[in-house]
């Protein structure tokens, strides 16, 4: 299998990189992959995982949620019960930081399309993109939606969308540079970037260290904090405009890692510990399990 080496850092061109933790994949493949660090920007990044073109079998699962819509367990059923309720936030993220009641939107990573649906019933023109050929079509047969495989995106013309929305993506994509500056051009001069990523700063990543479920090697090739994710868009031509903690995210992500270190009642310790994560968050948002930021273009 090829492998992708990483020999400097991806976000500041810096070749200080050095092994931070050994993290095991308990979800598919029982295979452990190394976190490296910069130590100039200490962006975080998983080394070795197989390129995009191979990597298909570590999502091959019944259990990937995102992509299979699962409810079964306890843990999935919780996952659906707060994406109900985070799918309205999300919308009203979307018309507060735009101002605007309808408008053009792309979700790019849409899986089975649960947000772009939402925002096609609120009246929006809707675009979205799914690599994976099941959850297109649960979206094609659910929600009528005529997902584009991930080709798609280098198809639009230049400032198409209004907003571009990527829900817990951007952390999977190879071509992260490459995507940052594609999603630059699609979006309109006033056009607005929301992007919701795990927090690699947060309590329970601290808590958890190699257990911790969203590093989720290797289908999460880059880790990021809130200071990263500035630097990211900085350096394409964006400025950060907001940030919102997620710290719902941390009751499911600590349930996962509970469930990874063998722990037996995962699910109330799970609950036990994204409590005290909660609470971290709303003393300190940077600390939340999951950010959402949101980015407009440099003026």
């Amino acid at each position: 299998m090829n492998r992708l080496t990483i020999d400097t850092c991806p976000l500041c061109d810096g070749s200080h990189i050095k092994h931070f933790i050994t993290c095991t994949d308990f979800y598919a493949s029982g295979e452990q992959f190394e976190l490296f660090r910069c130590d100039d920007c200490s962006f975080t990044f998983t080394q070795g995982c197989p390129l995009e073109s191979e990597i298909g079998k570590y999502y091959e699962t019944p259990d990937y949620i995102s992509h299979s819509d699962t409810k079964k367990g306890a843990m999935n059923f919780i996952y659906h019960y707060v994406r109900r309720h985070m799918l309205n936030k999300k919308a009203q993220l979307v018309l507060k930081e735009t101002r605007l009641r309808s408008g053009k939107i792309l979700d790019i990573g849409t899986g089975t399309g649960y947000f772009a649906n939402a925002m096609q019933l609120r009246g929006w023109e809707v675009e979205a993109i799914e690599k994976n050929a099941s959850a297109r079509t649960f979206a094609k047969e659910h929600f009528l939606l005529d997902v584009k495989d991930e080709r798609a995106l280098n198809n639009f013309p230049s400032g198409s969308f209004d907003v571009i929305t990527l829900w817990h993506v951007m952390e999977h994509l190879e071509h992260l540079g490459e995507t940052w500056q594609r999603i630059f051009e699609l979006l309109t001069d006033r056009g607005v970037l929301v992007v919701a990523v795990p927090n690699c700063a947060s309590y329970d990543a601290d808590k958890y260290a190699e257990h911790w479920a969203a590093y989720d090697v290797p289908r999460h090739l880059w880790h990021f904090t809130p200071a990263t994710m500035q630097q990211w868009g900085a350096k394409h031509g964006f400025i950060l405009a907001a940030r919102h903690p997620m710290p719902f995210d941390a009751f499911y992500v600590s349930m996962l890692s509970e469930k990874y270190r063998g722990n037996s009642s995962s699910f109330f310790k799970g609950v036990a510990v994204g409590s005290l994560a909660w609470l971290s968050a709303q003393a300190k948002k940077e600390r939340s399990s999951s950010m959402i930021y949101v980015f407009r273009k440099k003026r």
